[in-house]
């Protein structure tokens, strides 16, 4: 785990079923933690720096490991309503909407295109910073992306300029770092590649 911006907790771990590392985040200041799965040094590794009070999933499929977590701290596991319908038959998720300041100082701003819940957190942490779900990626030579065709349904070209939208909108946000779901953060920088990236 590494501090990539003042109280903003990264880390990264294999996920198994798409053959890929994937990234988790903790906002310690706002005790929440995002996308989660357990690191490496466990679950104790995230207690020692604090104590979560809420799961925040910026996308329905981005459960990972967040029951083992609401478990440990008794904490509630939240997602943009709808994407609620993913767990009727699992477990209890609570919804927010975008414009909800979901935990202190963490905004749930719309992505949408890709899935209608697709969330992208406005963290006041640090010069601010964006943090994706699915809607935009970082790839490992450091390159902002969108996730392959085939994961973007039947009209890609449809969903890429959705996406755009929804990017062009954020630039408004006040921010300088990127956060992933998928890809290493940018810590600096990231307003200028935002704006570079959707032209």
């Amino acid at each position: 785990m590494n501090e990539v911006l003042p109280g903003v907790l990264h880390w990264t771990t294999y996920h198994e079923r798409i053959g890929r590392p994937v990234h988790s985040h903790f906002a310690v200041e706002a005790a929440a933690l995002i996308d989660p799965r357990v690191p490496q040094g466990g679950i104790d590794e995230v207690a020692r720096y604090g104590r979560p009070d809420r799961i925040l999933l910026s996308n329905r499929h981005h459960l990972r490991h967040s029951e083992q977590f609401a478990t440990a701290f008794g904490c509630p596991i939240r997602c943009h309503e709808a994407g609620l319908h993913e767990f009727h038959e699992g477990p209890e998720v609570q919804a927010f909407r975008f414009g909800d300041e979901v935990a202190p100082g963490v905004t749930a701003l719309e992505m949408g295109a890709l899935t209608p819940e697709d969330t992208a957190f406005r963290l006041d942490a640090g010069p601010g910073a964006l943090l994706f779900a699915d809607g935009l990626i970082r790839r490992d030579d450091g390159e902002l992306a969108f996730v392959s065709d085939p994961l973007m349904g039947d009209d890609p070209e449809a969903v890429k300029r959705g996406l755009r939208e929804s990017l062009r909108r954020l630039l408004d946000e006040d921010f300088d770092a990127l956060l992933f779901a998928h890809g290493e953060p940018m810590a600096s920088g990231g307003h200028e590649a935002l704006r570079a990236f959707v032209g």
